[in-house]
């Protein structure tokens, strides 16, 4: 008698959720298992602006969210049950006072949101406004800062002033943990320069080499450096790209001079822009959105019309993307953490935008569509994997 052959066990589907911070709030996207249609849970925190909401990659629950109250300041809030509830932090970020040397700064808001190392469970840090690096070992209910970088002579005068930063205030961004080692770290600062620790933060030293600056400007003053966004490979942890204000980047380690990858992009569009997306399983193959560089930085898609490029070799050439996008007439564009992937074998992009739009780009990016309108002004986007 012949056996009845076993059954394979079926792999449930991913639950997949959007996480969109705005400036009057958030939101959490819940999608079906084809990424077909979206479910909205929101608002949370109406009227509040909130920088980024993140998940807890190591127990699929826990999200913390980077806001700036009217009544209670800059802080950060915590829900253990996917946003049912929230808790504020009991200790959010904030500088040290100061005992002699550089003078005190306040907090204005916080601004970026990295999970710590898988081997590290609880541990989180936090970027700010004015730049400032914190790290929280229990979930982020409470945050200590790091002397390394808030305190130090030499990072405050690469800092500059608050006049030097972002119109909306200089900003410490882009933390990054090799996902190899827990003491790795990077970060940018806007402005100020990509910083490299291998210490766990208590040294650090910059990581500008081949990077330009505006014109004008001396490249070895690390203060002139502005990087938009630093992304890390997750398929090769030693390759790093970055979307600069002057232009776009690749880094491969252990070298330690960035290559100007941008130049290959048309020159009617060039290649400033604010966010970067590396492909989660193929470290030749990054996404940036451009915007108008012209000398005004009016801040929106290159003559009205918004598209995404692609690169699949590494920055030798690149594609445009822009089915189902606006074709004319839109005049919106990109913030830096406002643009992601899901880690599918293909993934789909995800991006937020200005005018309050939140849309997929199936196919790695071939096929646009609309998820929500009418959102405020979209700060970031992240895509979670659920428990």
């Amino acid at each position: 008698m012949n056996a009845t052959p076993a059954r394979k066990k079926s792999t449930p589907p991913k639950r997949l959720a959007l996480l969109v911070a705005t400036r009057k709030g958030a939101w959490i996207f819940h999608g079906d298992a084809k990424r077909k249609s979206w479910t909205a849970d929101g608002p949370h925190f109406l009227g509040h602006t909130v920088s980024h909401l993140r998940l807890d990659p190591r127990d699929g629950r826990t999200l913390l969210a980077a806001a700036r109250t009217g009544h209670l300041g800059p802080t950060i809030f915590r829900s253990t049950n996917l946003g049912r509830t929230w808790k504020e932090a009991a200790k959010p970020p904030a500088f040290a006072n100061p005992a002699g040397g550089p003078p005190a700064r306040s907090v204005d808001h916080s601004f970026w949101l990295t999970p710590g190392h898988a081997s590290e469970r609880g541990s989180w840090y936090a970027g700010t406004s004015p730049q400032g690096l914190f790290r929280s070992e229990d979930g982020g209910v409470s945050w200590a800062p790091l002397p390394a970088v808030n305190d130090a002579p030499q990072f405050r005068e690469w800092m500059g002033t608050v006049q030097d930063g972002t119109p909306d205030g200089p900003k410490l961004h882009s933390i990054i943990v090799d996902p190899r080692d827990a003491a790795h770290l990077y970060f940018g600062m806007s402005g100020g320069g990509v910083h490299e620790s291998l210490d766990a933060g208590r040294s650090w030293k910059p990581l500008v080499k081949g990077m330009e600056v505006v014109g004008g400007f001396d490249p070895t003053t690390i203060t002139f450096h502005d990087p938009h966004c630093v992304r890390l490979a997750p398929s090769n942890p030693d390759r790093l790209y970055q979307q600069n204000h002057c232009g776009i980047y690749r880094l491969d380690r252990p070298g330690d001079t960035w290559q100007r990858i941008g130049r290959k992009m048309p020159k009617r569009v060039g290649d400033i822009g604010f966010p970067m997306v590396v492909h989660p399983h193929d470290a030749d193959t990054a996404w940036v959105f451009p915007m108008d560089g012209t000398d005004v930085w009016p801040r929106t898609a290159p003559d009205g019309r918004p598209a995404a490029y692609v690169t699949r070799n590494g920055g030798r050439t690149w594609q445009r993307l822009a089915d189902g996008l606006p074709e004319a007439q839109a005049w919106w564009t990109i913030k830096r953490q406002a643009m992601t992937a899901d880690a599918e074998p293909t993934p789909a992009l995800y991006l937020g935008t200005t005018s309050g739009e939140l849309w997929i780009g199936r196919d790695e990016g071939a096929r646009w569509a609309n998820i929500a309108r009418h959102l405020p002004e979209i700060y970031a986007v992240e895509v979670a994997e659920l428990a």
